[in-house]
């Protein structure tokens, strides 16, 4: 044997075989038409692709932890916003990199890394044929009212008050229906709680400071549907979140809010000259942000609490801080 062939059989044999498993939700894809779409971009280098579905009883923690165990070196989530958190939830601080097949009304953490959406052969191009992009996580701790606890991941948004108010209040069956439309009934419901957040918060082991709010919002990152910039200095990959709190004052509250967030953060902010111009802008009562890595909060009773636009029952304490770079997300070659 020359050694040519042998140079080129120690390459063949000891280059790495990547495994990508897909964790998918069986209401939000067409398992067939991504068999064959799976099938046609997978190329040279791939093993044969994993497959797990997600369960009402395990939405796909199980299933992405037998992935990785099986040798997973990337891990597609194809499904709603759900899916994506409790699939990125368990593979964060894995060395296997996740995959978006964006699916469903919100998705989040597509919106706010810019990938393309509805769009399955562009989504698996990004998987097979791009690269990784390092993203923060963050991580809470949830403490129910019976003293129990819970850890999970979110990479958006967490919030108290209002949306979450607001997301335990959304017909299910109405929102696979109509999708976004179904967030506005139970919107009205929601304003009109009159009860307010009565809560101690304490950032970044700072001393606690006590407040009264009607919404608690801290984000990872800052876009939502319908072009909406909620948190406008909130980035992905900075090592920080964003916290907003919402205080209105009657009708005119918010219309301050409503100003804010629609006219300065979703118009304004989005040009250089309008950047300019929200640097010169008052701040106003309704709404207050600030930027850390540690948030402690202490409620006075429990409260409704979303991640990522899923309920996730009700807090009564929690703290969640920021694990920079902790997760690789799979994006297209130069972005």
């Amino acid at each position: 044997m020359t050694d040519d062939v042998i140079q080129s059989t120690q390459q063949e044999t000891t280059t790495p075989v990547r495994v990508a498993a897909v964790v998918y939700n069986p209401i939000k894809v067409d398992l067939d038409e991504l068999k064959a779409a799976v099938a046609a971009e997978q190329g040279a280098g791939w093993a044969d692709t994993l497959w797990f579905e997600t369960s009402e009883e395990d939405p796909g923690r199980g299933q992405t932890r037998a992935a990785l165990e099986a040798g997973a070196t990337m891990v597609i989530a194809a499904g709603g916003d759900g899916t994506v958190r409790v699939v990125a939830e368990a593979v964060h601080g894995s060395v296997a990199s996740l995959a978006l097949l964006p699916s469903g009304t919100g998705n989040l953490l597509a919106r706010n890394l810019d990938l393309t959406l509805d769009d399955l052969e562009h989504s698996l191009h990004a998987a097979f044929s791009g690269t990784d992009r390092p993203v923060d996580v963050a991580m809470i701790d949830i403490r129910r009212a019976d003293d129990s606890t819970s850890r999970h991941a979110y990479l958006v948004m967490a919030g108290l008050g209002l949306d979450a108010t607001m997301l335990a209040n959304t017909d299910d069956e109405l929102k696979k229906k109509v999708g976004w439309l179904a967030y506005v009934s139970a919107l009205v419901t929601a304003m009109r709680d009159k009860n307010q957040l009565h809560f101690r918060y304490s950032l970044d082991g700072k001393p606690a400071r006590r407040t009264t709010a009607h919404t608690i919002i801290v984000g990872n990152c800052g876009s939502l549907p319908a072009n909406i910039l909620l948190l406008p200095e909130a980035a992905i990959d900075d090592g920080e979140f964003e916290m907003v709190i919402l205080r209105p004052k009657g009708v005119i509250g918010w219309l301050q809010i409503t100003g804010k967030i629609i006219w300065e953060n979703g118009v304004l902010r989005r040009t250089e000259i309008g950047r300019k111009v929200t640097g010169l802008t008052k701040e106003v009562r309704a709404l207050r942000y600030v930027k850390g890595r540690e948030l402690v909060v202490k409620l006075e009773r429990a409260s409704d609490i979303e991640l990522d636009g899923d309920s996730c029952g009700q807090a009564i304490a929690f703290k969640t801080w920021i694990e920079p770079g902790a997760l690789r997300v799979r994006v297209p070659v130069g972005e």
